[in-house]
């Protein structure tokens, strides 16, 4: 029998602020000692003020436009209240009957599903708890306490593990894109919670299970995959699937019974009577839309219709956003280096399309390999999009081999520079001299008499192996189509 599951998020982004949400502490998610970001505020000492922080009020209002909702200009704060060991105050200040943003939607990337969102609304993060091994005690660490976090719901629009991840991802991209957060799930900034029933009829839901705190895209996705196999067991067996709350163990690769899922009346909303009300004006609202800057399904579009690369290419483009900015850097400096070397007044949109297919391949395959798994970052970077696109130009304009390619790239990675002067005080250049070249092949066919005849019976390998040792010999430094050219003509 089919069973149809219905899936919906809940996913918590810690805002990337300079102050937690209700006080001045510092919101710092790489400190490493325990409670140094702490104050009377955010530990809920009686008799302390919360403000408000704008700034994060500022980045909810943001994302709440770009992901099409409707922003609710008049709303409030209130209490959330339950005991739990990270959390300070015996309560949370959040947002319930009136979140900042509703009705919005997110149209996924590869299969451009439009999934709904309920709302996005704003609160305050608890503490972290971290449980030694094999000791019977649980330690606090109060610095997250505080600190902005937003929430976004979505409608149970999801009816795949692959969906779910899709949207997770889009949603992290634009994210960071925006500066709204790091978004980094393994280390806390950004948490997914998910939704998951499963059904007979795709019109009517079955009884929804939660599972928390999924640390990880892969989390989510195989969190996901695994809930619809059990849930589909136990409907197998003609048994009930309990409405609860379950954890991803991450080593045994399952999913676990928590608690009993509480009904929103167990946690006594009300609202927080030591803040006022928020009320946003229009020019407060247009002012943000105007920092809105090119998110990544615009500049995927700009991509495919500006530079001949492949799918493949520009989502890693898009995916680093620092890298995808170097590489336009480069693009627009090839076209004058181009012109320089080749005394032309314009280069055709045909030459443009493979100086971007050249300086893409480059970036991704040479420059990354050199990068070792490590994250780019223009500012730490030695090589200027300048100098890049000079080293292009001289691929391009076989001013270069390969090998030398990878040569020059090496150091100037290391210490950054002109490659021109790289290559003139490492002797890298090409060796154009026609009759210096003819020396090289006559030296190599009389060291290498069997390949010779070889060739001649018609082994087209064997001429292969001699281009290979003429550049061999000479490092590299000859045009292997010049040094083909002589040896065939030298052979006939």
């Amino acid at each position: 029998m089919n069973y149809y599951p219905t899936i919906g998020l809940e996913i918590h982004v810690e805002l990337k602020t300079r102050s937690k949400m209700f006080c001045t502490c510092k919101n710092d998610p790489n400190e490493k000692k325990p409670n140094i970001n702490i104050c009377p505020i955010c530990m809920g000492h009686p008799g302390t003020l919360p403000t408000a922080n704008l700034e994060a009020i500022r980045k909810v209002v943001k994302t709440g436009l770009i992901l099409n909702c409707e922003i609710k200009k008049h709303n409030f704060f209130e209490r959330k209240n339950y005991f739990y060991p990270d959390l300070p105050k015996g309560y949370q200040i959040t947002q319930y009957a009136v979140p900042l943003a509703k009705n919005g939607y997110l149209k996924t990337p590869i299969k451009n599903k439009k999934i709904r969102i309920e709302q996005i609304h704003l609160e305050e993060d608890t503490g972290r708890l971290i449980h030694p091994k094999d000791k019977k005690f649980s330690l606090i660490d109060f610095n997250r306490a505080g600190i902005p976090l937003m929430e976004l719901v979505t409608e149970p629009d999801i009816h795949s593990a692959e969906d779910a991840r899709e949207f997770i991802k889009e949603l992290q991209l634009i994210l960071r894109y925006l500066d709204i957060s790091n978004a980094n799930m393994e280390k806390g900034e950004m948490r997914c919670e998910v939704n998951i029933s499963l059904s007979h009829n795709p019109k009517k839901l079955g009884t929804k299970v939660e599972i928390k705190n999924l640390n990880s895209l892969k989390a989510a996705e195989k969190g996901i995959e695994y809930e619809i196999k059990r849930q589909k067991q136990i409907l197998e067996n003609n048994e009930k699937v309990i409405q609860e709350t379950r954890g991803w163990d991450e080593q045994k690769q399952i999913t676990i019974s928590q608690r009993k899922k509480e009904e929103a009346h167990d946690y006594r909303y009300f609202p927080e009577p030591d803040i006022p009300a928020l009320n946003l004006d229009e020019e407060f609202l247009i002012k943000i839309k105007n920092e809105i800057s090119e998110l990544p399904q615009n500049k995927r579009k700009r991509f495919q219709k500006e530079y001949a690369i492949d799918e493949e290419s520009i989502n890693i483009f898009i995916s680093n956003k620092d890298l995808g900015e170097y590489f336009e850097k480069v693009n627009s400096e090839l076209r004058v280096w181009v012109k320089e070397k080749k005394d032309k007044l314009k280069i055709t949109d045909e030459e443009f399309k493979k100086l971007t297919k050249l300086s893409s391949n480059y970036i991704i395959t040479d420059l990354q390999s050199l990068l070792k798994g490590c994250p780019f970052e223009e500012d730490k970077f030695s090589i200027t999009p300048e100098n890049f696109a000079e080293f292009i130009s001289m691929i391009y304009t076989s001013e270069i081999s390969s090998k030398i390619a990878k040569i020059l790239l090496k150091e100037m990675f290391k210490k950054g520079g002109d490659p021109s002067q790289i290559m003139e005080n490492k002797n890298l250049s090409l060796i154009d001299d026609e009759k210096e070249i003819e020396n090289i092949v006559k030296q190599i066919l009389d060291e290498n008499p069997k390949p010779r005849e070889d060739y001649k019976k018609g082994n087209e390998n064997a001429l292969q192996f001699l281009i290979g040792q003429a550049m061999a010999k000479t490092k590299g430094k000859a045009e292997p189509e010049k040094v083909t050219e002589i040896f065939k003509r030298i052979l006939s």
